[in-house]
């Protein structure tokens, strides 16, 4: 760590939504790079609710909402998956009356509080120079939020359904799209043994990339994603064709969470919201199984056909990060470093056709990046095209701004 009397500015760092593998690497990228430049960086805790939780007392204890990092702190914990920051899903534009923290209650007792006054006085009286938050779209449009309000912000995108909009690449859909194809080839063999359709539930909201990237890697016959509302007769109809044609007499569907049936809606847990607005996903692969097992008489000579349903969850988002979550959370944290020491701000480091860059902060709450169907996806056969690859960039399937 750099002597503090020659300082040249304080660091903030924060990881915000879901974990994923790759979020320590980009937090030693930044914290390593910026204590070699004469920088202190501080982690704030527990994404955005670190941060308003903070008391702006010195005699308060905050340790729960902010520590200061060192080189040895960050290498250790690179190593590893998860976040040593800790996450969740806070929103302080939109903070619900119970979740506005006990010394503001006084202040903010509306049913939704936008608490982003205080969130502004508590980097400033933490001495942050530069804040970098990691998140999807939901934590970094908070960030561009903060930005308006005249914090220097450079933000990193993670999120393992890739759908920041900018960038090609975000933190945690390599290794998400490597297990997936593991955990596909590893319940294959008990597909297989029993002769039955496996459906595989994975996740992605609004976009279908992490069901379309296994599906053309071959880890399953039919992917449904998002973007397209199918036809669950021809779902059956095309799984049982896989299945006859397969010497073993097996067929494997990745279903994304947020896939919908035709005249269909989103499948939900329950009510309940987050803070950003988001009903909890779950179930469209379930159903999907019970409509396959249902159906499968019509299209196997009135056999039906069982089905092992599995929703491969929190097995992807957990563990340590493959090479490209090593690599690019690493380069992403320096290339934020370099922003800061051009003195530029309001940006968002991306990845695009294979080469690092950084654009306006504002493009991610501008569009939205989901799979382009016409270019990528074969409506009829439910699964990825297969032609014109040539130029595409590592991952392929992407977005135009």
């Amino acid at each position: 760590m750099a002597n503090i009397n020659k300082c040249k500015g304080t660091i903030g760092i924060l990881t915000g939504g879901g974990d994923v593998p790759g979020l320590n690497p980009a937090i030693r990228g930044v914290a390593i790079r910026a204590s070699r430049e004469g920088y202190r960086v501080i982690g704030l805790r527990r994404g955005w609710r670190g941060i308003s939780d903070v008391v702006r007392d010195k005699k308060a204890d905050n340790s729960e909402c902010f520590i200061e990092l060192n080189d040895y702190q960050v290498s250790k914990a690179a190593r590893v998956g998860g976040t040593m920051l800790h996450t969740s899903r806070t929103r302080p534009s939109t903070m619900r009356k119970d979740d506005v923290p006990d010394h503001l209650k006084e202040q903010y007792h509306e049913e939704i509080n936008d608490i982003t006054p205080e969130i502004v006085k508590n980097l400033d009286w933490l001495g942050i120079d530069y804040l970098i938050p990691i998140g999807g779209d939901d934590t970094l449009s908070y960030g561009v939020r903060l930005a308006q309000e005249g914090v220097k912000v450079i933000a990193i995108p993670k999120t393992m359904d890739n759908d920041v909009p900018g960038t090609d690449y975000c933190i945690g859909f390599s290794t998400c799209v490597t297990r997936t194809i593991k955990l596909a080839n590893d319940l294959r063999t008990s597909a297989g043994s029993h002769e039955r359709f496996l459906v595989m539930e994975v996740f992605g909201r609004y976009a279908g990339f992490t069901a379309m990237l296994p599906a053309m890697a071959g880890a399953a016959d039919r992917c449904v994603i998002p973007e397209y509302k199918f036809n669950m007769d021809h779902l059956c109809e095309l799984l049982s064709e896989d299945r006859r044609k397969n010497p073993s007499n097996y067929s494997v569907v990745l279903v994304s969470e947020g896939a919908m049936f035709e005249g269909g809606s989103m499948v939900f847990e329950g009510e309940d919201t987050d803070a950003f607005g988001h009903k909890k996903l779950g179930g469209i692969g379930s159903m999907v199984a019970a409509e396959l097992k249902k159906l499968s008489p019509k299209y196997n000579n009135g056999h039906v056909v069982n089905v092992i349903d599995q929703k491969l969850g929190y097995t992807v988002r957990g563990g340590s990060p493959d090479a490209i979550d090593s690599i690019v959370p690493m380069a992403y944290g320096n290339l934020a470093m370099d922003l800061i020491l051009d003195g530029l701000h309001g940006r968002l480091v991306v990845l695009r056709n294979g080469r690092y860059d950084n654009l306006p902060l504002e493009v991610v709450t501008s569009t939205k990046k989901v799979v382009d169907v016409h270019r990528y996806y074969n409506m009829d056969r439910l699964r990825p095209n297969y032609a014109r690859m040539e130029m595409t960039p590592l991952f392929m399937i992407t977005s135009d701004i």
